[in-house]
């Protein structure tokens, strides 16, 4: 479990261009990619490194690290393969960490948001072809007000990359994409306006 110690605005937060310098030897840099790369209140980026990613977008992070998958990371991985993807790229829409989205803090870390924008921004650059992002956040993006404005900030990010964006699962009857969590291995991937989606909210 992972329960902030603060909020994220009382703590130093390194910018993306400053965590992406990688210090840590504890972990295969051949095939991860994490960053930081190290375990903190924040994370902006976790995943595997390859020519096809599938970026997926979850709400905030957990407790994952390089060789340390949770359920939900597991379960992303063996969809990401089955769908033809090479690699996946875990990525949430705000990157504080909390185990249970309950414990998030109340009001948007405008610095930690821009931040995250940018290694959105980065990540989207991987991707060769038109970048695959898979919507799995389920109904939590309801916990915070925030929320829908992260989201709306990464369409706008992605329009300028020819994202293409995917659900996996069974929508939600408030229209929310399915988590990834209880999927099965073999789970396809559908087509998503998220654009559609967030004007309905």
């Amino acid at each position: 479990m992972h329960i902030p110690s603060s909020d994220t605005v009382d703590i130093e937060v390194l910018t993306f261009e400053k965590a992406l310098v990688s210090t840590n030897d504890d972990y295969d840099k051949s095939r991860w990619l994490y960053v930081p790369d190290f375990y903190s209140e924040y994370r902006y980026i976790l995943g595997t490194k390859g020519e096809n990613p599938l970026i997926c977008i979850g709400i905030n992070p957990s407790t994952a690290a390089p060789d340390d998958l949770d359920n939900t990371l597991k379960s992303v991985e063996r969809i990401a393969l089955y769908n033809g993807f090479d690699s996946f790229i875990m990525f949430n829409v705000y990157a504080q960490r909390a185990t249970n989205p309950d414990d998030m803090e109340r009001e948007c870390n405008m610095l930690l948001h821009e931040e995250n924008m940018k290694a959105f921004e980065y990540v989207l650059q991987i991707s060769r072809q038109s970048p695959a992002v898979w919507a799995a956040w389920g109904n939590i993006i309801e916990k915070r007000r925030y929320l829908p404005g992260c989201v709306r900030s990464m369409i706008t990010l992605g329009e300028q990359y020819g994202a293409h964006w995917y659900s996996a699962g069974k929508i939600s009857k408030k229209g929310h994409p399915h988590h990834p969590l209880y999927l099965k291995k073999d789970t396809p991937l559908d087509d998503f306006d998220v654009e559609k989606y967030l004007n309905n909210m």
